[in-house]
């Protein structure tokens, strides 16, 4: 029985993975296909579609070194899954979180092989030491982190979601 709810969780996460691949793909070829790189349309006051690469890690830093980030994050992403895999007592809530962070984590890696950058273009305009540029692979693995963190400071509780 343990082994079934594990494969069950397992397929959730690769779900997920791919789900979020796609969709992050999808929309970075339409930003890639309709966008020239480093011109921004704006939607509104507040946010810009700007089309930019990033050839470095987070934030635009180290750029140049995307090959070394594209690596790291393999091993990251190939760690978390053994992770869900192996460990014995992983809650269903991690594998639904960490499917986000490894399908945010895995576009920007196809990102890379593909076009030898990240695809960067949502650009928020208006706040305060805010000039960053980020992607739907982003905004992923930030949808998988902060439920992941939160939940994990609840977890002693056993008010979260029955393990799997």
């Amino acid at each position: 029985m343990q082994l079934q709810k594990k494969t069950i969780n397992m397929l959730c996460f690769a779900g997920i993975v791919l789900g979020v691949l796609a969709v992050s793909q999808l929309i970075g070829y339409w930003v890639n296909s309709t966008i020239p790189e480093n011109t921004s349309v704006e939607l509104n006051s507040l946010i810009h579609f700007t089309h930019i690469r990033n050839h470095g890690g987070v934030f635009g830093m180290l750029q140049g070194m995307g090959g070394i980030f594209a690596v790291i994050s393999i091993a990251l992403l190939l760690g978390v899954s053994a992770y869900l895999w192996f460990s014995p007592s992983i809650m269903r809530y991690e594998y639904i979180c960490f499917g986000f962070i490894v399908g945010g984590g895995a576009s920007n890696i196809l990102d890379r092989f593909v076009y030898g950058s990240v695809i960067d273009f949502i650009d928020i305009q208006h706040i305060p030491y805010w000039n960053y540029v980020f992607n739907t692979a982003d905004v992923m693995v930030h949808v998988g982190i902060w439920p992941l963190l939160v939940l994990s400071f609840l977890a002693g509780s056993d008010d979260i979601a029955t393990s799997s």
